[in-house]
């Protein structure tokens, strides 16, 4: 089992989750964060973190094609270890339904 980013993330990326991840798994775009699948080990730290409350673990339904994003984003993206800012508007972004098409698949910053 793995924790997976998904939508909510988007335009959002909240950071507090990094910081508390044991085994820096997180990945930074532009305007979201991913979970490396095969860097994380299952604890479950970074779930009650995200404000936005994004993260998911991949048992849930429905949430396979967010684990192949986070993978494929992953590969490409650099690692983020430190908590950031939000985005300026994202409390503006939380909660808003279909945000995909608002996904930038651009690398961030990183650490």
């Amino acid at each position: 089992m793995t924790y997976v980013v998904t939508e909510n993330c988007i335009k959002c990326k909240y950071t507090d989750c990094v910081e508390v991840c044991p085994v820096d798994c997180f990945y930074e775009g532009e305007n979201f964060l991913v979970i490396n699948p095969d860097e994380c080990i299952d604890c479950g730290v970074c779930e009650p973190e995200c404000p936005a409350e994004a993260i998911k673990p991949d048992t849930e339904p429905g949430l396979e094609d967010w684990l192949k994003l986070n993978a494929d984003l992953a590969a490409t993206w650099p690692n983020i270890t430190r908590k950031r800012d939000p985005l300026p508007d994202a409390k503006e972004w939380d909660g808003k339904p279909d945000k995909l098409k608002y996904l930038s698949t651009a690398p961030g910053e990183g650490d």
